[in-house]
């Protein structure tokens, strides 16, 4: 048996928008900027994509820029946020310790130009609260960005709160929602949310291609150049197929965003509970707001590394957290906000499961994780070192 359970690093794209892609890849072929008729059926099927995504979101088709993914949106947001800001003699940008990298990486980039960066810390539940955003918000803070859900660990953070505090203050608040939409209800006028990026290929729909929603009247600043698209805001011809399947997609899975949580979460629930009977192994972040696919585990004395290629010799597609640093050596920084020590973050497991999956998945990846886990702390000589009593266990 091989079991997917990585989608939060990207998901199986649906046949709803393999079909909806189709006719775009054929005879719908034209570039939307062209003034003749075939040019103007792609621009039609445009506008009809940038309406239903707004649709999914509660904000106006006008209010939605069509991106390459998340990463850019995140970085067009933040950046946009802190040129307008400048102009008011405003520098200063309120985030937290566990955002995406596309996030802190703009905002270190940011931080050499001058600007001042606050990283609120997180709990070790890995949530915050509004009330933490509001004590930090300062006359000279220009942007509050805090994602809806983290991309490791899986928490769901106050967004209304946090939302309403900001309105409440007059500071705009962007959230990285990539790992939300989708699966969370989101509606951006009532959760006071001012831009919003989001990710077609984390809901089954396309790679490459993904949606900044910004509130009318807020100034969007060009990080890419080259001609009039998406109003003079993204350059670059639109990629009108990826378009297309992303609409259909969110369409799809907003729509059934209810029943499937609802078979999910209890899959996420039998996972949470089968793994916790592993001696000394830990859930990372809150048991009840965290997203319905989401399990982060942490086992002492094993190296994730190494839980991971093992697991997929046995069928179990995995992660030890985010597909953007699955390269790096270094721990997950989403753990080490949340408290977890060097050597305990190290073997982390995160899973990440769809309605796609089954009961019998979930009992397979149950039983295939224990006899891992096993198996490496029996060679493992830190293992040994603990049940011999020379070390101390973190994990009780």
């Amino acid at each position: 048996m091989q079991v997917y359970a990585d989608n939060a690093a990207t998901t199986k794209m649906s046949k709803t928008a393999i079909e909806a892609m189709m006719p775009y890849m054929e005879g719908i072929y034209g570039n939307p900027s062209s003034l003749h008729s075939i040019g103007q059926e792609a621009a039609e099927a445009l506008a009809n994509a940038r309406e239903r995504v707004a649709n999914c979101l509660g904000c106006e088709p006008k209010e939605i820029i069509f991106t390459s993914g998340g990463s850019e949106a995140d970085n067009q947001a933040i950046v946009s946020a802190a040129k307008n800001g400048e102009r008011k003699n405003k520098k200063h940008i309120i985030s937290t310790a566990f955002e995406h990298h596309a996030v802190l990486h703009t905002l270190k980039k940011l931080e050499k130009q001058g600007f001042e960066i606050t990283l609120l810390d997180v709990h070790e539940n890995g949530l915050i609260t509004a009330e933490e955003v509001k004590a930090a918000i300062r006359p000279d803070t220009c942007l509050v960005t805090v994602m809806y859900a983290n991309n490791e660990i899986g928490t769901i953070q106050p967004i209304s709160q946090i939302g309403a505090v900001c309105r409440e203050m007059g500071v705009p608040f962007h959230t990285d929602a990539v790992q939300a939409a989708g699966h969370i209800k989101i509606n951006v006028e009532e959760q006071n949310i001012d831009m919003l990026s989001l990710s077609a290929h984390k809901f089954h729909g396309p790679k490459g291609v993904g949606a900044m929603y910004v509130k009318k009247g807020i100034i969007i600043h060009n990080i890419i150049e080259g001609g009039a698209q998406e109003r003079g805001k993204r350059g670059g011809t639109e990629n009108i197929p990826a378009i297309m399947g992303m609409a259909a997609a969110l369409e799809e899975s907003c729509a059934n965003i209810e029943e499937n949580s609802k078979k999910v979460s209890a899959m996420r629930d039998k996972l949470i509970e089968g793994l916790s009977k592993i001696p000394h192994s830990i859930l990372n972040g809150d048991a009840k707001s965290r997203l319905p696919g989401n399990v982060n585990m942490c086992f002492e004395g094993i190296e994730g590394e190494s839980l991971l290629l093992m697991l997929d010799m046995h069928g179990v597609c995995a992660s030890s957290g985010s597909a953007c640093t699955s390269g790096s050596l270094d721990p997950s920084h989403v753990l080490l906000a949340i408290g977890r020590p060097h050597e305990i973050a190290h073997g982390s497991l995160r899973l990440s499961i769809c309605e796609a999956n089954t009961d019998e998945e979930i009992d397979h990846i149950i039983e295939k994780v224990a006899q891992v886990v096993e198996y490496l702390r029996n060679m493992s000589p830190v293992w040994r070192d603990l049940t011999e009593g020379r070390k101390n266990y973190v994990i009780q």
